[in-house]
């Protein structure tokens, strides 16, 4: 109920609001918006295990992010050319590898911090992180079909080369692999956590698919959606490196720091794109510019424009499908404080971020943390 409440004060303001009024309504939607995000990580992981099973794969245990793609080309290895082909299509080293990077940074961080040195928990975490950029390369596998995008990083999508078909086979191609790979951790805690986000991904998309009347309901739905499409895998990603550092019981402490570093880290992320997609050309994104809006996606944009501009909300619930709807939408967002708001809210979330950290061990790669929170921010200068 104090979420709604939140929510009704968002919805209440008209007019042009002032600087110090919108600072004010982003920071309490960030202080309040943590407590439903919360129950994700209390339903995950409550057991540290004694000892983790070396892989049976060790794989290096350094940053070296640029060897990863070669790492994950090995894993799909596969008879079938066409398979192997589609499924390493998106492994190209173009992509912003921002999940497998956190990934390993956090991992540095909570090893520094519990002065974690052991080889076989490096070589675990660095699977994780592996684990994590293959989800999310086969939910892009996915999404393509569903959204009939045609292009991906700048090039054809797998459903445009191929067919939507191979495309949706390949991406369960990869998170078959994947599955595979996080068995291999022998480390049940870990599974369970990392398995949470396949859960959030599926409910996410169902989320995106669904409409709501009331104006609360539907900033509630996108916040929802936005943990669960985007913020989950860097979440639970982030928790599962710490558990599997701190498995020795010196700091549980620190696997809930990670665990919100991720979860803040991954909505500002997802605040940052969904600006990007107003302001930016198609040859910066990878993909159409407004690709949201021809979706019929409603997001954060929109959604603090139509306090404003009351007559979005009858484009909202049509999902911007008649002519013109896109175009109209548009322009009332530049014509409104939605993208200002945005992008004060995806700072708060980033913010938030740095504060939940904030008690672990000064480190080289706490700081890399820090700056990556600086460099999301920085994506929308």
């Amino acid at each position: 109920m104090a979420r709604l409440r939140l929510l009704a004060h968002l919805c209440q303001a008209a007019g042009r609001p002032s600087h110090g009024m919108v600072e004010k309504r982003v920071t309490r939607l960030v202080e309040r918006g943590a407590t439903k995000l919360q129950l994700h990580q209390d339903a995950a992981v409550r057991r540290i295990p004694d000892v983790s099973p070396t892989p049976s794969i060790p794989l290096a245990a350094s940053h070296n992010l640029p060897a990863m793609v070669g790492e994950i080309h090995s894993h799909l290895v596969t008879g079938e050319q066409d398979l192997q082909e589609m499924s390493t299509y998106y492994f190209d080293g173009q992509g912003k590898a921002v999940r497998p990077a956190l990934t390993m940074i956090m991992a540095g961080a909570v090893n520094s911090h519990l002065k974690v040195t052991d080889p076989t928990v490096l070589a675990l975490q660095r699977q994780i992180a592996l684990i994590c950029e293959m989800w999310h390369t086969s939910s892009l596998l996915h999404d393509d079909v569903i959204d009939h995008a045609e292009t991906r990083r700048g090039k054809m999508s797998v459903n445009s080369r191929w067919n939507a078909s191979r495309s949706i086979f390949a991406g369960d191609f990869i998170l078959g692999i994947s599955a595979k790979l996080l068995a291999q951790t022998g480390n049940p805690d870990v599974v369970m956590c990392m398995s949470q986000i396949l859960s959030d991904l599926v409910n996410g998309e169902f989320q995106q698919m669904a409409s709501r009347s009331d104006r609360e309901d539907r900033f509630q739905l996108y916040l929802d959606k936005t943990f669960n499409k985007t913020a989950s895998l860097m979440a639970y990603s982030c928790k599962s490196v710490a558990i599997l550092a701190s498995q020795a019981g010196k700091d549980k402490n620190i696997t809930d720091m990670a665990y919100r570093y991720g979860q803040n880290i991954g909505i500002a992320f997802q605040l940052v794109d969904d600006w990007l997609d107003f302001v930016s050309s198609a040859d910066q994104l990878g993909k159409p510019s407004a690709a949201d809006l021809s979706l019929g996606l409603a997001t954060a944009p929109v959604l603090f424009a139509s306090e404003q501009f009351p007559q979005l909300h009858d484009l909202i619930l049509r999902q911007f499908s008649q002519p013109g709807d896109v175009e109209t939408a548009f322009q009332m967002v530049w014509d409104s404080q939605g993208l200002q708001e945005t992008k004060m809210l995806a700072t708060k979330y980033s913010e938030a971020a740095l504060e939940s950290i904030k008690e672990m061990e000064d480190s080289s790669d706490k700081q890399e943390l820090a700056q990556l929170a600086e460099r999301v921010i920085n994506r929308m200068k």
